[in-house]
């Protein structure tokens, strides 16, 4: 996996500008806030994104797949002034979760998620060389 970083641009905090892999591709539909069995246990932002994070983490296990494997993140949310005030907790969970792996990604606000209840959904694309 090669971090792609043209010269003279300023290191993005968090995420990578872009990423280049060859091997075994892994796509993960987008994941939610809520546990195996569907059930949401918080409506906290930051929570529900610990938890759609253990679930990527889980679908990727499927594949033979880690976390350092993962290449691109896109996040919806529903609300971005929730999001930003969550960062400090979500970079938490996700160095818990994720560690210090840093994908491409992209954050968009949309106007909602199929789940009523979910505050975000996170899609992810790895791959495993």
């Amino acid at each position: 996996m090669e971090i792609l970083q043209p010269p003279g641009w300023v290191r993005p905090r968090g995420y990578s500008n872009g990423i280049a892999a060859s091997g075994k591709l892994v796509c993960v539909s987008g994941m939610i806030g809520w546990d195996a069995q569907g059930v949401f246990h918080t409506s906290d932002f930051a929570g529900q994104v610990r938890q759609a994070l253990e679930n990527v983490v889980a679908v990727l296990a499927e594949a033979g797949a880690k976390p350092e494997h993962i290449v691109r993140m896109t996040w919806y949310v529903v609300d971005k002034h929730e999001y930003i005030a969550a960062y400090k907790e979500i970079g938490r969970a996700y160095r818990e979760i994720i560690g210090a792996h840093y994908p491409a990604m992209t954050a968009v606000q949309v106007v909602a998620l199929v789940e009523d209840a979910a505050k975000v959904e996170i899609e992810v694309t790895a791959v495993i060389p």
